[in-house]
C-alpha cells in the first residue's frame, strides 16, 4: 500500500468517526469539536485531490468562523442537557427514515451515472491556470443559476434569523436605547437632604 492510499484511508476513517461522534454525542460542545475535526480531515482529503483552494476555504470559513460562532453560542446559552436527553430516542425512527431516503437517492444517483456513462479516455489538459481560476470560471458560467439560487437561499436564511432574533416575547426584558441615551445627571442621581442625628447613642449596658 502506497503512502497516498494509506493517507486517504486514514483521513476517511477519522472523518467517519468524527461524523458519528457529532451524531451520537450528548454534549453539544463535544459535538461541535467533533465537527471541527471532521472539517479538518475533509480538508486533508481535498488537499490530496489537489483542491487547495477548497481545503483552505473549508478551514478558514467553517472552522475559523462558523464553528467558532457555534461554540460561542452553545457555551453562552444555558442548555439543559437532561431535558435534551428525554426525547432523544423519539426521533430515532424519523431519523432512520430520512437517512434511508437520502442513502437511496445517493445509490440511485451514483449507480445511474456508473451504468449510463461511457468510460472514455480523455487526455488531461495541461494548463498553467490554478484550480481557483477554473473553479471561478465554472461557477460563473456553467453553474451560474445554481450559484445564484444558493445565494438567494442563504439570503433568505439570514433574513429569517434576523427576524426571529428581533421578535419580542412576553418574557423578554428589553431596554430602550433612546431612554439610555437621553439619561442625564438629574434623572439618574437624586440628592436627599436628611437631618443628622443629634448625638451619639448611649450604650445601654
Amino acid at each position: 500500500m502506497s503512502f497516498e492510499n494509506f493517507s486517504f484511508y486514514l483521513f476517511a476513517a477519522v472523518l467517519i468517526g468524527a461524523a458519528l461522534s457529532v451524531i451520537f454525542s450528548r454534549n453539544p460542545v463535544h459535538a461541535a469539536l467533533s465537527l471541527v475535526l471532521a472539517f479538518f480531515t475533509a480538508a486533508g482529503i481535498w488537499l490530496m485531490l489537489e483542491a487547495e483552494f477548497l481545503a483552505i476555504s473549508l478551514i478558514l470559513v467553517y472552522v475559523g468562523a462558523v464553528m467558532v460562532l457555534f461554540l460561542f453560542v452553545v457555551m453562552m446559552l444555558d442548555i439543559n442537557l437532561n431535558r435534551m436527553r428525554e426525547g432523544y430516542w423519539n426521533y430515532l425512527l424519523p431519523a432512520l427514515v430520512v437517512s434511508g431516503i437520502f442513502l437511496t437517492e445517493l445509490i440511485i444517483l451514483i449507480g445511474g451515472r456508473v451504468a449510463f456513462s461511457k468510460p472514455e479516455k480523455v487526455p488531461a489538459a495541461i494548463t498553467s491556470e490554478g484550480n481557483t481560476l477554473q473553479l471561478g470560471r465554472l461557477l460563473y458560467t456553467e453553474y451560474l443559476y445554481a450559484f445564484e439560487l444558493a445565494a438567494v437561499i442563504l439570503l433568505v436564511a439570514i433574513v429569517a434569523a434576523i427576524a426571529l432574533t428581533l421578535r419580542r416575547r412576553k418574557d423578554m426584558k428589553l431596554v430602550s436605547s433612546n431612554e439610555q441615551f437621553s439619561a442625564n445627571r438629574e434623572s439618574r442621581l437624586k440628592i436627599i437632604s436628611m437631618p443628622s442625628e443629634g448625638g451619639r447613642r448611649e450604650d445601654p449596658s
